[in-house]
C-alpha cells in the first residue's frame, strides 16, 4: 500500500494565512478556502451554497464566515450553515459547506487528495 501521506497536497504555507484571515486556493479545479481560527487551520469549499459567491471575499468574525452576496453564515470549523441567506424580508436556506481534511506539517497547510483510483 502507499505512503498516506502522498495522499496529502501542500496548497500553501501557514505563514500565508494569519489568525483571523483567510486565503483561496485551487486543488483539482476545486476552489478551496483555508481559514486560520486562533491559529487552527480548517479548510471548507470557497463557494457558497446558495448562489455560489466567492467566500474569500466575505468577512470571517471568529469561527463564522459571512458570504458577501447574500449574508449567508457557516462555521468553519464544521462546515455547517448557521444562518440562511437574507433575501429582502424573508431567510432563504443554504446548505452547509463541503469540509476538507487539512493537516499541518512543519509551516505546509496539507489538503487531503483522493487518488484517480477513488482512494
Amino acid at each position: 500500500m502507499g505512503n498516506p501521506e502522498s495522499s496529502f497536497t501542500r496548497v500553501a504555507d501557514t505563514s500565508e494565512v494569519p489568525a483571523g484571515k483567510m486565503k483561496a486556493v485551487k486543488l483539482k479545479d476545486e476552489g478551496i478556502l483555508i481559514v486560520n481560527v486562533d491559529n487552527t487551520f480548517y479548510a471548507v469549499s470557497n463557494s457558497c451554497t446558495h448562489k455560489g459567491g466567492d467566500l474569500s471575499k466575505g468577512t470571517l468574525e471568529g469561527n463564522i464566515l459571512t458570504c458577501p452576496v447574500h449574508g449567508s453564515k457557516f462555521d468553519v470549523t464544521t462546515g455547517k450553515n448557521v444562518y440562511g441567506p437574507k433575501l429582502l424580508m424573508f431567510r432563504g436556506n443554504a446548505g452547509d459547506l463541503k469540509k476538507y481534511e487539512l493537516r499541518v506539517k512543519e509551516t505546509n497547510i496539507l489538503i487531503y487528495t483522493r487518488s484517480s483510483w477513488g482512494l
